[in-house]
């Protein structure tokens, strides 16, 4: 390769690697599906987001959050927000495995990851988290969600130079729909991105026979 420039583009690839390009402002986040043994055999842990959370306030979801500039990968933010949300010491997880990477419409690249918690008296940061429960995996492999869809759509804003592209219209477009699925146990509704990644999960633990 006799450009000096083409050098230089093949060994900053090489050091980048498969770094995703994030063009539309989508953060990287990571969870933990965490498994817990139980009287009534291995659950799954979820937990009920704090009422005063700004970003989607009472909903149940999986302990997690976003990858940090100081976290060396997923599967330590994936711990480090567990540990900070249960209030459990990381000596306590044993994590298993990750699973592939989900992008959610809402605007996260979400990749998540299975552990074993081998402590269950939580301190539960207020904060974030209003209570935990959990749900049966037994009930999990044998559960059909509820699947409704939802539409997306977008619209040039203020700032758009309409003069670059005078016949570009100001309405909204449609562009596409998109599945998204509910599971319900007791009085525990799971959906959106919770219900996505546990979806996946499901689907790989059936698929052990």
């Amino acid at each position: 390769m006799s450009s000096p420039f083409l050098t230089k583009l093949k060994a900053c690839l090489l050091e980048r690697g498969d770094q995703a390009t994030n063009g539309m402002g989508f953060f990287p986040a990571a969870v933990l599906i965490p498994l817990i043994e139980q009287k009534q055999g291995l659950s799954l842990l979820f937990e009920v987001r704090a009422s005063q959370m700004v970003w989607q306030p009472n909903e149940v979801c999986f302990p997690g959050g976003r990858v940090e500039d100081l976290d060396i990968n997923t599967q330590e933010t994936a711990i480090r927000e567990t540990v900070e949300e249960l209030g459990i010491d990381r000596k306590h997880i044993t994590v298993i495995g990750e699973m592939g990477a989900v992008v959610s419409p809402i605007g996260v690249i979400l990749k998540p990851h299975i552990g074993v918690l081998h402590h269950q008296r939580f301190q539960l940061n207020g904060n974030e988290v209003e209570e935990v429960f959990t749900v049966p995996l037994d009930f999990l492999l044998t559960a059909e969600p509820l699947r409704a869809h939802m539409e997306m759509g977008n619209r040039p804003l203020d700032d758009f130079p309409f003069h670059l592209v005078p016949h570009y219209s100001e309405e909204w477009k449609r562009r596409r729909t998109y599945e998204v699925l509910f599971y319900q146990y007791k009085d525990r509704v799971i959906w959106g991105l919770t219900a996505q990644v546990l979806a996946q999960f499901i689907a790989l633990c059936r698929s052990l026979g």
